[in-house]
């Protein structure tokens, strides 16, 4: 058996304790590479410290003026809530915490150590066979300033594999590209999560990365199901469940009053901190608010891929740049008519032909093993 130290993107030490698609995704990767015979331990990375600067705010001042009077207010407004509700924000964010952090006990094999850009124990080469790295948007130039450690540059070459990365980004910035064009011809084997990393990787190293499926959907759906919890707090009542990541205008949160209220449906916002009654729910829950939704809206990358899992209605939204790696995914499964803007609210949006998901699942999982046993391999070994 080989030992790996299996890296995956935290942006601060608990942030990556609120976020469903980390833990869960990450949770995937361990279960994959035991499922093949290895031991695995997760390497708890922390990023390095970033003041907001002077630039920051002059930025987010500039985005600001190029707003209308009615998203201006509405930013002042959300402002204002959170500074009002500061106290109790924060007590639910702990709550949070620690619900995600029992969850990640229970399910995840952490190491007792931490790492950063300054701080990487001199055994850690001796330590581990291998070192992968993956997750939502590793790569993303804009979320880590472009970390050398997300590279694995502090592992020896041959001991450097990708696993389903993520850029989340269509170009990397100029001032980045000298960087990852090193990095990236540094490693043994690449895959990544969206036809875009695909580009990008070829565009700056002339390799042809593996374009692999999230993680998630590489392992069965019963795998899922017998980790899922049901809140204590869920409806008794069937529901719309939504998650939103990023800002979702007035239209369409009428329209989904509109159904739940034509269809005798409550409402369950998961992301909402508006909505505290949802809001600190862990990720077995979510798995669950997930697989027991009547629909789903929402503008997450792994919400559309639980979605698909459980063959459970949904309507994806557009958010920020995060859109490629959805676009993959939707275009993998022949599932495009389920964006926002595709859908046709005068037919039942509630049916979804999903017959064809479970063979292209299938050989996507097969096309991953075969990956990660070429990439595994130690070299001069018999």
């Amino acid at each position: 058996n080989f030992l790996f130290g299996v890296i995956l993107s935290k942006k601060g030490l608990p942030i990556h304790y609120f976020n469903y698609g980390n833990r869960l995704q990450n949770y995937a990767v361990q279960e994959i590479l035991k499922s093949i015979g290895y031991t695995v331990e997760t390497i708890v990375n922390t990023q390095r410290s970033s003041n907001k600067n002077t630039s920051n705010k002059l930025k987010n001042l500039s985005k600001l003026r190029n707003k209308n009077v009615r998203s201006i207010l509405k930013a002042i407004k959300r402002r204002l809530f959170l500074i009002i509700n500061k106290k109790k924000i924060s007590s639910l964010n702990s709550e949070k915490y620690r619900k995600f952090k029992d969850f990640s006990n229970k399910y995840i094999n952490e190491t007792d150590f931490i790492i950063s850009d300054n701080n990487i124990p001199k055994y850690i080469n001796d330590d581990y066979d291998f070192f992968i790295v993956g997750s939502d948007q590793v790569w993303n130039p804009h979320y880590r300033k472009g970390s050398s450690i997300d590279f694995l540059t502090f592992a020896q070459k041959e001991k450097r594999i990708s696993f389903s990365a993520s850029f989340g980004v269509s170009q990397i910035p100029d001032v980045f590209k000298e960087d990852y064009s090193k990095w990236l011809c540094d490693f043994k084997a690449i895959s990544v999560r969206e036809n875009a990393g695909f580009d990008i990787v070829k565009n700056l190293t002339g390799k042809e990365a593996e374009v692999l499926l999230d993680p998630t959907l590489l392992i069965q759906k019963e795998n899922w199901i017998n980790i899922s919890k049901e809140s204590k707090k869920k409806p008794s009542k069937r529901y719309i469940l939504t998650y939103f990541l990023g800002h979702k205008k007035d239209t369409i949160s009428k329209k989904i009053i509109e159904i739940a209220n034509r269809k005798d449906l409550e409402i369950v916002n998961l992301a909402s901190i508006k909505d505290d009654k949802f809001y600190t729910c862990d990720p077995a829950e979510f798995l669950d608010f997930i697989k027991s939704a009547e629909i789903f809206f929402t503008d997450s990358f792994h919400g559309v891929v639980f979605s698909i899992l459980f063959s459970k209605p949904f309507i994806v939204l557009k958010r920020g740049e995060m859109n490629s790696r959805i676009d993959t995914l939707l275009n993998k499964f022949d599932l495009v008519d389920r964006k926002w803007e595709n859908i046709r609210f005068d037919e039942d949006i509630f049916k979804i032909d999903f017959s064809h998901v479970e063979l292209i699942l299938e050989n996507e999982r097969q096309k991953a093993i075969n990956y990660l046993q070429n990439a595994l391999t130690i070299e001069g070994a018999k």
